[in-house]
């Protein structure tokens, strides 16, 4: 429970969205959500509905690239699809763009998982040349799976919410946030407790439980680890979450206002 001196804030008239936090490789878990996102669509009807998806689909689980497919071929009657891009997704990106020097660095942060994913041995990467591994990855990465990435957008205004990977850098306007800040930020963006102008939801930072703060939610509950991905539903004045702890069939438990 919190106090605001203006309205609670609400998402866009007759729009609804489900903000999910971040998957990193649990093919598992983001079915189990999808399948409760869709009885909770299914049992309250909206004029239109979104699924915004905050970044880090891959890496640490053992399926990043099925999440990959899975999500690239996503289409359910009436849903918009809307993604964000993580950290994660970055240095994947900037592995296959050439940059040698960060492979190791991405196997011990969770991108050996993602390499098993395509059948590569991460470990052997670490002996090749620098040329010799990034061809390595290149051949192994699907070219529709880059692409999708690449597509992938920065954030999403919704109403009176940003949705956003990691966070932004306070005090700075939205249109001159660095890349690096939205994908990568903690501290500076967490401890901070200022109006922004908008309500940021956010993942990147775990928490054990829904961190719900006056200006930012962080929904990132550790999937990969906790076997518990979240999503937030916005609706008007209304929040709900939705998450893989709950028996199937449940309903959505209402967020503290």
């Amino acid at each position: 429970m919190f106090e605001q001196s203006k309205p609670y804030p609400s998402g866009p008239d007759g729009q609804r969205a489900y903000v999910v936090g971040d998957v990193h490789g649990r093919l598992d878990l983001l079915e189990e959500l999808l399948s409760r996102i869709h009885e909770d669509i299914q049992s309250r009807s909206a004029d239109k509905v979104s699924i915004v998806f905050l970044g880090d689909l891959i890496d640490r689980g053992p399926d990043s690239a099925k999440v990959l497919d899975r999500l690239q071929n996503y289409r359910h009657p009436g849903v918009n699809t809307v993604f964000l891009l993580g950290n994660h997704e970055e240095v994947m990106l900037r592995v296959i763009g050439g940059e040698a020097q960060l492979i190791a660095s991405w196997v011990r942060f969770g991108g050996d998982k993602t390499l098993e994913s395509y059948g590569l041995d991460p470990h052997e990467l670490l002996f090749m040349t620098d040329s010799a591994a990034v061809e390595t990855v290149r051949r192994a990465v699907p070219e529709r799976h880059v692409e999708f990435l690449r597509g992938f957008a920065d954030t999403c205004r919704f109403g009176d919410y940003l949705f956003v990977h990691a966070g932004i850098r306070p005090g700075i306007e939205l249109d001159q946030q660095q890349q690096s800040d939205l994908r990568w930020i903690r501290e500076p963006f967490l401890l901070d407790d200022r109006d922004h102008g908008f309500v940021v939801v956010h993942g990147h930072t775990i928490s054990r439980r829904i961190d719900e703060q006056p200006n930012r939610i962080g929904i990132d509950t550790g999937a990969f680890a906790t076997g518990v991905l979240t999503a937030l539903s916005i609706e008007g004045g209304e929040r709900r979450f939705i998450d893989t702890r709950e028996p199937a069939g449940a309903s959505a438990v209402p967020a503290s206002h």
